[in-house]
């Protein structure tokens, strides 16, 4: 440990920040699920009104976490929360699902969905770079996917306040594409606000509910990231502060630039035309300014997932470090860099991982039950409010105490129980991934105790 430290700086104010929670957000996930909520609604009007419902689940979650955040200016969120607040087991639980699933397989999954992308819109890449007798066109969507989370994963073990402003270029292009995109979509595209009233009728029955369920996982899916500056507590200045103000200005932008974005496909396209389309960002895009725009999308998709997955590997490594800190990982993965002042070897270790799901191809398998994954341990942190408030230890009283935590752990349960309903396996699967965690919980225990 010669020559290291364990303690990180607090470096980072609300402008970075907040850019790293909607850089979080913001990923390929509105570029995609749109087609597949058409096809499971077939209604316009309820899909617009789902993604406003969504974006309130999420300022719910938000006002909670930053509360949380608050009493709890750490790195590692919810890992550090559902510890101090209910049981160190279950919180590394949450810390292990985080190193899974969490960050490494949405790493792996963004970094393939650039190099797809990017491939798309320069079709004649591996041609230029004579690489066409060497690498067959899968394995060089591969090898471009590796080289980005390298790339990514050195410019952020270089220090946080490198990072940031990386991550604040990415991000603000990010949104300056999307609000593009939404404004010239209305000004110069081509489309009908008559789509919005056409489409099957809303169906109430359970088939109906259980379709409306499904399409909010979809949708949470896509605001995931709400709860981000909790990850790097460590690091910001003012905590208290600064955290329910990122996640409550970004969780309020990302769900007006969803909507929009939202209303612009519709605009753009009739529901028959939406539905199950994969490329609902590019297709809209070919209907209302032709074909030349598809391309112009499909880097704007490819930018989307460069800021997200940057994002991802600034935030997992400060949960495994937290982790290590505590005694319940590898003491190795605490060591905080004595100049750049960045837990080295958790980026390291993420990177590692994050290429090895990008090689074996299994992050498909894992990404359909991430959401499930992901669902159930902020219903568990938010819960712990109220434990905060009856023990009088909550140092910021967010407003809308008890009425907002309720109904986030409310609309959570009732979407877990939705999903396991329609995908027990991908669900049970979710399950098991995180009970594996519990041997592994009382072997690094067994092994601080010892020391």
């Amino acid at each position: 440990m010669s020559g290291f430290h364990d303690k990180l700086e607090r470096k980072l104010g609300i402008f970075p920040v907040t850019n790293i929670v909607i850089a979080n957000i913001i990923g390929a996930g509105i570029f995609t699920t749109t087609g597949y909520l058409m096809g499971f609604l077939g209604n316009p009007l309820l899909m617009l009104a789902l993604w406003i419902i969504g974006g309130i689940i999420a300022l719910c979650g938000a006002l909670a976490f930053g509360e949380l955040g608050a009493s709890f200016p750490e790195a590692g969120g919810e890992y550090v929360f559902i510890s101090k607040l209910f049981n160190p087991m279950l919180g590394f639980l949450s810390g292990w699902l985080s190193l899974i699933v969490g960050f490494s397989a949405p790493i792996a999954a963004s970094a393939i969905g650039f190099s797809n992308y990017f491939t798309w819109a320069f079709p004649k890449l591996q041609q230029w770079l004579m690489l066409n007798e060497v690498l067959s066109s899968g394995m060089f969507n591969q090898l471009l996917a590796i080289l980005i989370i390298v790339i990514f994963s050195f410019v952020h073990s270089r220090g946080i306040v490198l990072g940031a402003r990386v991550q604040n270029a990415l991000t603000i292009l990010k949104i300056l594409l999307v609000a593009g995109l939404i404004i010239a979509g209305f000004v110069v595209g081509e489309g009908s606000l008559q789509n919005l009233h056409k489409g099957n009728p809303v169906n109430f029955g359970f088939d109906g509910w259980k379709a409306i369920g499904l399409s909010l996982i979809f949708i949470m899916f896509a605001y995931s990231g709400w709860n981000s500056a909790t990850y790097i507590g460590s690091e910001i200045k003012s905590p208290h502060k600064v955290i329910p103000r990122s996640l409550l200005i970004s969780t309020i932008i990302v769900t007006i630039l969803y909507v929009l974005l939202n209303l612009f496909f519709v605009y753009a396209l009739a529901p028959g035309e939406m539905r199950n389309e994969p490329e609902i960002g590019g297709v809209a895009a070919g209907f209302a300014f032709g074909s030349t725009a598809e391309t112009i999308i499909s880097l704007l998709i490819s930018f989307a997932l460069f800021s997200s997955l940057s994002a991802f590997i600034i935030l997992g490594p400060r949960v495994y470090y937290k982790m290590a800190q505590d005694g319940y990982f590898f003491k190795s993965i605490a060591q905080v860099h004595p100049v750049r002042k960045v837990p080295s070897n958790a980026i390291l270790l993420q990177a590692a991982i994050a290429i090895i799901l990008v090689l074996s191809g299994t992050f498909e398998q894992i990404l359909t039950y991430m959401g499930f994954s992901l669902g159930i341990f902020p219903i568990l942190a938010v819960a712990g409010v109220f434990k905060l408030r009856i023990q009088n230890k909550s140092r910021l009283k967010l407003p809308g105490y008890p009425f907002v935590h309720l109904i986030f752990i409310g609309s959570g349960v009732v979407m877990l129980a939705l999903a396991y309903l329609q995908r027990p396996v991908e669900s049970s699967i979710a399950v098991l991934t995180a009970l594996s965690g519990i041997p592994v919980y009382f072997w690094f225990k067994r092994k601080s105790l010892a020391h």
